[in-house]
């Protein structure tokens, strides 16, 4: 009778340049592998809380993991239902319960000789948009912008940084001189803005600069009110998981996306559910990640792939921020776009030199 191993594995990835999230600045990305061995099938699950974003720390990650692995050998079938039943009966940290499902996914798929499958989603398109990520000062944001443009990127996604708000503004600016009607550019606030602040911003761009911009205040439940005054609309982010009931209450008119990071929503099928859910509403449903892996960049291209007969550009361009990745063909998007069913298939192929096993089960 076959038997399920299981592995905590380590790893420690320099990015190419600090990376500064919300006030802290880090060097490098550290994180977890989650690797399950059942027979000749092997699957990956990435763990990776992100300082200054997640609650947890990688120290209580690994704690949760490995105090949640055993009950790994109450399953009698890897499939949606007994996933959703265990996960769901367990109070796991987001991150740890978005690595666990992950694996488990993959497990199955791995199993089937298929790609994951998802009730109720649509035939996975056969390409994916992918949003630009750009950071730093106005002279490197443009400089990186048109480069990225020359690749064939057509979505963007700027950082606003309080304190800085005119750079930003003439970055914008410059940004819309360059590209408007060519390129779609969306902002980022993180929450780092009271309203008197938020709106003289959003009064200061030219019209029709950007598509959206994400968490503008430090109390989302203005937005409405910041709509209103701008003409605006905003994507909810961080809100999702800090405050959900904040969708209802802000309701879709004055929103233009949610911004679905699944280690942060804390799971694979919630984040899929939530991407219904604003597909219903009328909102575009972006998928996002926290600096992961390629490990996590190639499930997330496929439930990008899956939300939407048209999906909207997905926060995947991440990866180009690490020094190095843990599989042998790191996430990528020629010309703009991702492949997500090859995406998914690399996200399988893990370099075994990248990661260090902490802890093992055999269940």
């Amino acid at each position: 009778m076959k038997q399920l191993h299981a592995d905590i594995c380590r790893y420690e990835v320099p990015f190419t340049a600090p990376v500064t999230v919300r006030g802290v600045l880090l060097a490098k990305r550290e994180g977890l592998l989650l690797r399950l061995i059942f027979g000749e099938q092997l699957a990956f699950g990435e763990i990776a809380p992100l300082p200054g974003l997640h609650a947890e720390s990688l120290d209580e990650a690994t704690q949760a993991l490995a105090a949640f692995i055993p009950e790994l050998s109450r399953f009698d079938l890897n499939s949606y239902d007994e996933r959703r039943r265990l996960l769901d009966e367990a109070t796991l940290p987001p991150s740890v319960a978005t690595g666990i499902e992950m694996a488990l996914v993959n497990l199955e798929a791995v199993a089937t000789g298929s790609l994951p499958s998802f009730p109720g989603a649509f035939p996975p398109a056969s390409k994916i948009p992918v949003n630009a990520l750009l950071a730093g000062e106005p002279e490197a944001v443009l400089e990186r912008a048109a480069k990225r443009y020359a690749e064939g990127f057509r979505a963007f996604k700027l950082k606003v940084r309080k304190g800085q708000l005119d750079d930003d503004v003439a970055c914008i600016r410059a940004f819309h001189e360059a590209f408007g009607g060519k390129a779609e550019l969306r902002l980022d606030a993180n929450q780092s803005l009271d309203f008197d602040e938020a709106v003289g911003f959003g009064k200061a761009l030219p019209p029709d600069s950007i598509a959206y911009i994400e968490e503008p205040l430090m109390d989302a439940a203005l937005i409405p009110k910041f709509h209103a005054a701008t003409g605006l609309p905003s994507a909810l982010d961080e809100s999702l998981w800090q405050r959900p009931a904040l969708l209802d209450e802000i309701g879709p008119a004055p929103l233009g996306a949610l911004v679905i990071k699944p280690n942060c929503i804390g799971g694979i099928q919630k984040s899929l559910d939530l991407a219904a859910r604003a597909r219903r509403m009328g909102l575009q449903a972006v998928f996002s990640s926290a600096f992961e892996s390629s490990v996590s960049l190639g499930l997330y291209a496929l439930m990008a792939a899956v939300s939407s007969p048209s999906p909207a550009a997905s926060g995947l361009d991440t990866a180009s921020f690490l020094a190095r990745d843990l599989t042998d063909n790191p996430f990528a998007a020629p010309k703009g776009f991702a492949d997500p069913a090859a995406a998914w298939r690399e996200s399988l192929r893990v370099k075994p030199e990248m990661i260090e096993t902490i802890a093992s089960w055999t269940l």
